[in-house]
């Protein structure tokens, strides 16, 4: 599994290391990654991301997982997001199916 935002695409960042000494060794900078779970109202049951803190935040300003999916362009999104989208309009089209008939 990368290391890359679900939600942001951020990813890892490399720099330098300065000492008092102003030498300078390589690091990486990792991204602020959390296992969550956040609950899909279309599916009906948790779906568990890694996000970064600013994606969990873009997520949650944006009315929830399926509300941020529908909302974004299928070409801003990654792979595994593009999944996802189609597994829950799937799912809200049958759900709106059934609560017709």
């Amino acid at each position: 599994m990368t290391r890359h935002c679900f939600v942001t695409g951020k990813g890892p960042m490399s720099g330098n290391n300065v000492s008092h000494s102003k030498r300078r060794t390589r690091r990486r900078f990792l991204p602020n990654l959390q296992h969550t779970s956040m609950v899909s109202d279309a599916l009906g049951f948790p779906v568990q991301l890694r996000l970064t803190t600013r994606g969990i935040r873009t997520v949650e300003a944006n009315g929830g997982i399926d509300a941020w999916l529908m909302a974004t362009p299928t070409r801003k999104l990654t792979v595994e997001a593009r999944q996802l989208k189609r597994r829950i309009a799937k799912a809200a089209k049958i759900r709106a199916a059934a609560s017709v008939s």
